[in-house]
C-alpha cells in the first residue's frame, strides 16, 4: 500500500488519451450495481451511460435520501435534464435517454425476502442481467486483539461478514439462476489487494475478503458450463477503505506507535485522510477515539476521481467480455505487492521443500511393506516405474479380459 496521499500534483497517475476498451458487442449491457452511491460506482455509472449501456443501481433507502446519496441524487436530475436520445437502443428497439437507462431500486442483501424481490424487480425492468457488479462493502479497524476485547467489538466482526462476505453471497444466489436460464452472464466481484495481502490493523476486513475470493474461486468451476463467468477485481486497499464505509474501535495502549513498530493501519489511514482533505474532519482523532466510530471519508472531488479512476477503467473494460479474466490487480502498486508475495512465497517454498517433502511416504507397489529409508526412494520408485512399465503388455488386445 501507498502510505503517500494522492495529491493533485505529486506521484500522478497516468492520464488515458482513450476510454476503456468495452467488449465489441451491438448490444448493450445490462449492469447490476449492488451499491450505486459509492463513488466507484458513481463514476463507472457514467462511463457506462455514455457507452450505452443500462445500469440498475442498488440503494439502501436511508443512504439514498441522506448525505451518502446527494451524489446519486445529482446525477438523476443531471440525466433528466438531457432529453436527448442516445445512439444505444432498448432490447425492444426503443431509443432511450440516458435517464432512461439508469434505474436505482432498494436492495440489502442482509433481507433474503427484500432481495429476491429487488432482483426480480431488476429482471422487470431491462429483461435480464449481463453483468452483476459486486462493490458493497465495509471496512474495520483494529488489530485481533483490539477487535476482540469487548462483545461490542466482537459483534462489528460479525457485521462486516454479514455484509462483506453473507448479504454478497446471498446476492449471487439470487441472480444466479437468471443466469442460468439465459446460459450467460458475468459476475464480477470487487474486493482489493487486501485479499491477497494480510495488513496489521486491518485484519478481519482481510478475513472477510480472503473468504469471499474462496467462495468465488470455487463458484467459478461450478458455473462455468452454464457460460456464466467470474471475475474477481482488486484494486488497492485505499478503495475499499476510502470509499465505504469506515469504523474504527478504541486503540489499546500495547499497539500505539511508541509501544508497537508494525505498520499499523490506523496510523497510516489517519494521516492520508488528514493530508488531503480540505475539511476540518481531524480524522486522526476520530480513529484514535475511545468510542467505537464510524464514519464515510469525505475526500475532494478531485483526490475522489484520481483515486477511482483507475479501478472504473478496469471494471469498465473487463465486465461483460467474451474472455474475462479469473483475476485482475488493478494499478502497478497492487501488481508489485503481488509479486513480492509470490517471490516470498516461492523463496519459503524452496526453504523448507525437504521439510515439506518427507511426508510423503513411498508407496509400495507389490504389496510389500514400505521401508524407513526415505533417502533410497526416488531410486527405487524409478526402477518401480520401469519394471512396471515393461510388465505392461505393448497391444491392449493382450490384456487377458477373462473374469472366471
Amino acid at each position: 500500500m501507498s502510505q503517500d496521499p494522492p495529491s493533485p500534483t505529486d506521484n500522478a497517475p497516468p492520464s488515458f488519451t482513450r476510454g476503456p476498451d468495452f467488449p465489441a458487442s451491438r448490444d448493450p449491457r445490462v449492469w447490476l450495481l449492488t451499491d450505486g452511491l459509492s463513488p466507484v460506482a458513481l463514476a463507472l455509472t457514467r462511463r457506462l451511460l455514455e457507452h450505452g449501456d443500462f445500469v440498475i443501481a442498488g440503494v439502501l433507502p436511508e443512504e439514498y435520501a441522506g448525505t451518502r446519496g446527494e451524489a446519486f441524487r445529482n446525477l438523476e436530475d443531471e440525466l433528466a435534464a438531457d432529453a436527448q436520445p442516445r445512439e444505444s437502443a432498448e432490447p425492444s428497439g426503443i431509443e432511450k435517454t440516458r435517464r432512461d437507462r439508469l434505474k436505482s431500486l432498494d436492495l440489502d442483501g442482509k433481507r433474503v425476502g427484500q432481495m429476491q424481490a429487488a432482483i426480480a424487480e431488476a429482471v422487470g425492468i431491462f429483461g435480464h442481467i449481463d453483468v452483476l457488479l459486486l462493490c458493497r462493502s465495509e471496512a474495520l479497524i483494529g488489530t485481533i486483539e483490539e477487535l476482540t476485547a469487548t462483545v461490542r467489538t466482537r459483534s462489528l466482526i460479525e457485521d462486516l461478514f454479514e455484509v462483506n462476505f453473507f448479504a454478497t453471497v446471498g446476492i449471487i444466489k439470487a441472480v444466479l439462476p437468471v443466469m442460468r436460464e439465459r446460459e450467460n452472464g458475468h459476475i464480477v466481484v470487487l474486493t482489493g489487494i487486501t485479499a491477497h495481502l494480510g495488513t496489521p490493523g486491518l485484519g478481519m476486513h482481510c478475513a472477510s475478503q480472503w473468504a469471499l475470493e474462496g467462495y468465488c474461486d470455487s463458484l467459478a468451476y461450478e458455473i462455468a458450463p452454464f457460460n456464466i463467468k467470474l471475475t474477481i477485481v482488486q484494486p488497492n486497499m485505499e478503495i475499499g477503505v476510502f470509499t465505504n464505509k469506515l469504523t474504527a474501535v478504541p486503540p489499546m495502549a500495547e499497539y500505539t506507535p511508541d509501544e508497537n513498530h508494525a505498520p499499523l493501519a490506523r496510523e497510516i489511514f489517519s494521516r492520508v485522510l488528514d493530508t488531503v482533505s480540505n475539511e476540518d474532519n481531524n480524522y486522526s482523532q476520530q480513529l484514535h477515539s475511545n468510542k467505537i466510530t464510524s464514519l464515510y471519508p469525505s475526500l475532494p472531488s478531485e483526490v475522489e476521481s484520481r483515486l477511482v479512476l483507475e479501478t472504473v477503467f478496469a471494471l469498465a473494460s473487463v465486465g461483460g467480455h467474451e474472455n474475462p479474466p479469473a483475476r485482475l490487480i488493478v494499478g502497478f502498486e497492487g501488481i508489485a505487492s503481488v509479486k513480492e508475495k509470490l517471490k516470498t512465497i516461492s523463496e519459503e517454498l524452496e526453504d523448507f521443500y525437504e521439510v515439506s517433502e518427507q511426508v510423503d511416504l513411498p508407496r509400495p507397489t507389490d504389496g510389500s511393506k514400505t521401508e524407513d529409508e526415505h533417502k533410497q526412494r526416488d531410486g527405487r520408485k524409478d526402477q518401480s516405474d520401469q519394471d512396471d512399465n515393461e510388465a505392461l503388455p505393448e497391444d491392449p488386445r493382450d490384456f487377458d479380459l477373462d473374469m472366471n
